[in-house]
């Protein structure tokens, strides 16, 4: 894996864009997520302890917004019954062409098919394990529901869903107190008041997290019948639903 370090927002941008996955934060991306977002490593240990509990024989694993491929790979290390493939999705032609790379570095028997498409077009079929790893956070809020419903018609029965996003809090002062320990988290990695304050202008309305609240509110609405958070540390952290 490349451990190129994350400089892009060290020196003062003149027009900032919007952020995107392209081949710059490709060569950074493990750096920016460890550096970024706490609790990254414990979450993807435990994508591979929840698939190996969680997928059934004869279905599919689904990544969806996959990037290099982290949980993937940890989905595939967890994974052991018969039948079973891994279907990894993004729409970044940077990240899918990296991740194939990072995938066949690994021999495994569980078959990987690695797509460049935008998940609302994939379809979700015969499903027993979806991960949406800090991807809900960048799809639009009203599209948010209708992929939601599609993970859970798609799953089959005894399925498991993964939603890892950063989150945002009604109350404002916890909010405040939860995303300066953030900020903090990003000082002590190494990253300057200029870099987070470009970072965060590039990502204003790119990635919009939503409350603890309303991803339960939204796994109701599709129909699973138990859900609840998992891991959270500071304004991060992940979500399990399970269809009956």
């Amino acid at each position: 894996m490349s451990n190129n370090k994350d400089t892009l927002f060290s020196q003062p941008i003149t027009e900032l864009g919007g952020f995107s996955f392209d081949k710059q934060v490709v060569e950074v991306f493990p750096d920016m997520i460890q550096r970024s977002v706490p609790g990254y490593s414990n979450i993807i240990s435990t994508i591979s302890h929840l698939t190996e509990q969680y997928h059934q024989p004869n279905s599919r694993l689904y990544d969806l917004g996959c990037s290099l491929g982290a949980a993937t790979l940890a989905m595939r290390r967890g994974a052991s019954k018969p039948g079973v493939e891994i279907i990894a999705v993004d729409n970044s032609e940077a990240m899918v062409e990296r991740c194939q790379l990072h995938l066949s570095a690994f021999k495994a028997d569980v078959p990987v098919e690695v797509r460049c498409e935008d998940i609302s077009q994939t379809e979700i079929k015969d499903a027993s394990v979806v991960v949406l790893n800090f991807t809900l956070q960048f799809i639009p809020s009203e599209q948010r529901q209708v992929l939601i419903d599609k993970i859970y018609k798609g799953m089959k029965s005894g399925g498991l869903l993964i939603v890892s996003e950063k989150f945002r809090f009604e109350d404002s002062d916890i909010h405040d107190v939860l995303d300066e320990l953030h900020l903090d988290f990003k000082r002590a990695n190494g990253y300057s008041e200029l870099e987070i304050s470009q970072k965060r202008s590039s990502l204003e309305n790119v990635l919009v997290p939503d409350t603890i609240e309303q991803h339960k509110q939204r796994f109701a609405t599709a129909g699973f019948a138990h859900s609840d958070i998992w891991f959270q540390c500071f304004n991060f952290g992940s979500l399990v639903a399970i269809k009956a």
